[in-house]
């Protein structure tokens, strides 16, 4: 575990590197040793950032490891570079995905459970009041929207309330993938004009799964396509929604995004390189 934590370390510390990030000399914690506790928290101790200062203090892998208060403080003040260095990652496994395949699908992510709703903090309005529809259950909070690849791996994410038609997450996703690239949906992301809009502009092919009544059938190979691409993306978002625990703690809906953005990056980060 300790050589998966290091090489975790060296990886975003190349990374901090290739964008030219400069901090002050005179701190005790580098950045690169702050998103290392946070992601290590998220892989091995379900998100905990105190179980993960502890761990990394005891090791000797953070000689001079901030209290948890200030800790959390420079989490929330590097937060748009934690961002950054995850499209960072994001565009290599991009460049490495020969077979420039995607997929895109959404699962629900909870704030509290629904006899709770009435004394949420974090987040409040029925907005985020959703239903999945093949789990059969309704939901609080929001829905988790990521592009991944053929393997399995997220690149792109974004998030919408619980109540918001899964459409409009293709407004949201920059979708930067190579020209020729093939992305595979569901019948929940049909949107013609972006279908074609994609197809006119980068070459990309958006293969959304169609209904029952669509005006715009596809052949039988692509639907035969389309359902084995599926098959494979709900195996991987069964393992991210195992890789999150059932309860994230968060003080505000700001920390609570936060912590599911590690909780990617992570799971991103335990597929590529450990």
């Amino acid at each position: 575990m300790i050589n998966k934590c290091i090489a975790i370390y060296v990886f975003i510390d190349d990374l901090l590197k290739k964008t030219d990030h400069n901090e002050p000399t005179n701190r005790n914690m580098s950045d690169a040793e702050i998103i290392t506790t946070v992601l290590v928290s998220a892989i091995y101790f379900s998100g905990h950032h105190e179980k993960a200062i502890s761990f990394m203090s005891s090791t000797g892998m953070v000689t001079h490891m901030l209290s948890k208060s200030r800790f959390n403080r420079r989490l929330h003040q590097i937060r748009e570079l934690i961002v950054d260095l995850f499209f960072q990652l994001s565009a290599l496994i991009k460049e490495l995905n020969i077979s420039s395949e995607y997929s895109i699908d959404s699962f629900p992510v909870h704030t509290c459970d629904n006899i709770r709703i009435g004394n949420s903090k974090l987040i409040q309005g029925e907005v985020y009041r959703g239903k999945k529809v093949s789990m059969r259950r309704y939901f609080y909070g929001y829905n988790i929207h990521l592009l991944c690849t053929a393997d399995g791996i997220p690149v792109e994410y974004t998030f919408l309330p619980g109540s918001r038609h899964d459409s409009n997450a293709l407004k949201q996703m920059p979708l930067l993938v190579p020209p020729g690239s093939k992305i595979y949906a569901d019948s929940a992301y049909t949107n013609y004009h972006i279908e074609q809009m994609l197809k006119d502009a980068e070459n990309i092919d958006l293969l959304v799964q169609r209904k029952s009544n669509s005006t715009q059938k596809h052949e039988p190979y692509v639907d035969y396509l389309i359902s084995s691409m599926r098959k494979r993306i709900e195996s991987t978002f069964s393992e991210i929604s195992n890789f999150l625990p059932k309860k994230i703690h968060a003080v505000t809906e700001f920390g609570f995004l936060l912590k599911v953005v590690l909780f990617i990056f992570g799971y991103a980060i335990s597929r590529t390189i450990i």
